[in-house]
């Protein structure tokens, strides 16, 4: 295998990736691509009531990293406050949604779907 042509590493920078919506708010994916099945990561800014979803195949790693006022998740129904550096599994089949403005980062695995949300 020739490194070169084909490195064994990628790099992103969030900061360069443009915003797009998504149920939470705006987000910017990285590693969202067809030659990489494992995981993406996104920086998403959630909005004050993101939409209630879920995933059938996705389980998704959250990593609070700013809140603003009283923030919490909903998960299946209930109330779990969060704060900056909280972290969170959430497992294919949850109901999720993030409530209150917050900066998160958001680690899906396998790599993201958009095909794979779901609302009720």
């Amino acid at each position: 295998m020739d490194s070169a042509a084909d490195p064994l590493f990628k790099i992103a920078h969030l900061d360069e990736i443009d915003p797009v919506p998504c149920p939470c708010g705006q987000t910017r994916r990285a590693f969202v691509e067809p030659d990489n099945p494992v995981a993406s990561i996104h920086y998403v800014e959630i909005k004050a009531d993101a939409r209630t979803h879920y995933h059938k195949k996705l389980t998704e790693i959250y990593l609070i990293l700013e809140t603003e006022g009283d923030c919490y998740l909903e998960l299946d129904g209930e109330r779990h406050d969060v704060r900056p550096m909280s972290t969170v599994l959430i497992k294919p089949g949850c109901r999720h949604r993030a409530v209150g403005k917050m900066k998160i980062v958001n680690v899906p695995v396998p790599t993201f779907d958009p095909a794979d949300e779901w609302f009720d």
